[in-house]
């Protein structure tokens, strides 16, 4: 076991449980909730697909949430640290939820990218009634507009992350989770108030059964795994920063119900408006792109509602993106004991590099492709969202279920001494059981342990690889 003081200032810790559940939420919290949970929903049969994504979170998201939470605490170190003090065996797995996060920080602030244009369009576009969906190719087909609102959505990225984890990440999750929160219920007031509104209120909540498959069954697991962000680390690296006082599973709780009080705000919001203007609810992705937008130019006040949805979007995307740049800040941090400071600007500039080919495969580098004639950003897509998640969710879950036993190890303990020099302190057995982490070493109580043990251990890990061979 190493445990490395140097690096321990440079960590920083989260100076209240609020202050950690509105940043872990806010990592769950992302697009997924605002753009892809409202579609699906309006896919899926309505309150029908609520209805089953609401019993998945209950008996997949909020077990897998706990597990990746202790994984951090645990360890309190960064990914691949906290999987090397389980067993030195399985830091690989940590270091591919790292490279997840590269892949993940390549497309992701392009779209974050997007939010900026179209938060900056509902200013310029007052009194026009343009078509979005030329306006969305013209501007993601630009060789220089996409590149400059990514570099601005990277350096809100960068800075907050370098501010650190109490005066950058926890400061600014405390401000736009709730922002996020009060922003979204005023465009809900104001769509529940469109003429003809109702009718995607009764959309919503009269559910549709004859639509539910097994295929629709597993895109609402996969809405959940995607949602609250598992397999990638980002919850662990949080994790790593909570005290070791803290109620654990309180505040992992938590996390699953705000994320999905979100997403069900948001569709109460959206699909009311898509209604009342008689757009198809079923939309995919253009919905906030080129469906929404051409909407709130239809609405009265609508100008107002564009620019405080979209800044609800940004706030979104940021709360996500910055807890993926972390969870590699943290790794440089804690490996090479690098400077804040240092690990965030070169992290951030990688990640703004490999954004840049994202964003252009929509325009001049829109015939280059990587998987089965995908595009580069939709290959990175894949990859992360297809593959690497998933099956990163499943080694969580065999790691905690199988491998993280609860049995006795012996162990060297080592402590680097000032000069960087390890020195043995001693020998012998370490009870380093997971049930023990989230009692606090069996002082709080755990409800429901035999059932989150057995859905950990069986149920998650067979659930997951039905997604990942579907999504193959």
């Amino acid at each position: 076991m190493n445990i490395d003081n140097n690096s321990s200032s440079n960590r920083g810790h989260w100076t209240s449980a609020f202050g950690f559940i509105m940043a872990a939420a806010g990592s769950a919290v992302g697009l997924g909730n605002l753009w892809k949970f409202p579609y699906l929903v309006g896919q899926n049969g309505g309150s029908a697909f609520i209805v089953i994504y609401a019993l998945l979170l209950l008996f997949i998201g909020i077990p897998l949430v706990i597990a990746e939470i202790t994984i951090g605490r645990f360890g309190q170190l960064n990914p691949v640290g906290s999987y090397g003090l389980i067993s030195p065996k399985l830091k690989w797995i940590g270091a591919m939820g790292l490279v997840t996060g590269f892949i993940l920080l390549a497309f992701y602030p392009v779209v974050g990218g997007w939010i900026v244009y179209y938060l900056y369009h509902s200013f310029v576009s007052v009194g026009e009634n343009p078509d979005y969906a030329k306006i969305f190719a013209d501007y993601t087909s630009n060789p220089t507009l996409p590149i400059i609102t990514l570099f601005i959505f990277s350096i809100l990225n960068y800075i907050i992350v370098a501010l650190g984890v109490e005066k950058g990440i926890e400061k600014y999750s405390k401000i736009m989770m709730p922002a996020l929160l009060v922003i979204l219920v005023i465009v809900m007031i104001r769509t529940l108030s469109l003429e003809g509104s109702w009718e995607g209120v009764k959309f919503i909540f009269q559910p549709d059964f004859s639509k539910v498959t097994g295929k629709v069954i597993l895109s609402a697991v996969g809405q959940v795994f995607f949602s609250l962000s598992l397999g990638m680390g980002a919850l662990m690296t949080y994790g790593s920063y909570l005290s070791k006082k803290d109620n654990l599973f309180k505040s992992s709780i938590s996390i699953p119900f705000i994320d999905t009080l979100v997403a069900l705000l948001a569709t109460i919001a959206i699909m009311p408006a898509v209604f009342a203007f008689k757009f198809e609810p079923a939309a995919g992705p253009s919905l906030i792109f080129v469906t929404l937008p051409a909407i709130f130019a239809k609405m009265p006040m609508g100008v107002f509602i564009s620019a405080i949805f979209f800044i609800l979007m940004l706030f979104a995307a940021l709360t996500s993106s910055i807890s993926m740049l972390e969870g590699l800040v943290s790794y440089m941090i804690d490996r090479w004991h690098w400077k804040r400071f240092t690990a965030t600007t070169i992290i951030a500039l990688i990640v703004f590099l490999l954004g840049i080919p994202c964003s252009l495969s929509f325009g001049m580098l829109k015939d280059v492709t990587i998987f089965s004639n995908k595009t580069i950003f939709d290959s990175m897509d894949f990859l992360a969202s297809n593959i690497l998640l998933p099956l990163g969710g499943i080694l969580m879950a065999i790691c905690v279920g199988w491998i993280w036993d609860g049995g006795l190890r012996y162990e060297t303990i080592i402590v680097k001494n000032q000069k960087g020099n390890p020195d043995v302190i001693t020998n012998g057995y370490v009870f380093n059981s997971c049930l023990m982490e989230i009692t606090n070493q069996g002082t709080l109580n755990f409800p429901f342990m035999s059932a989150w043990i057995f859905i950990v251990k069986w149920v998650a890990p067979l659930v997951i690889f039905l997604i990942f061979i579907d999504n193959l």
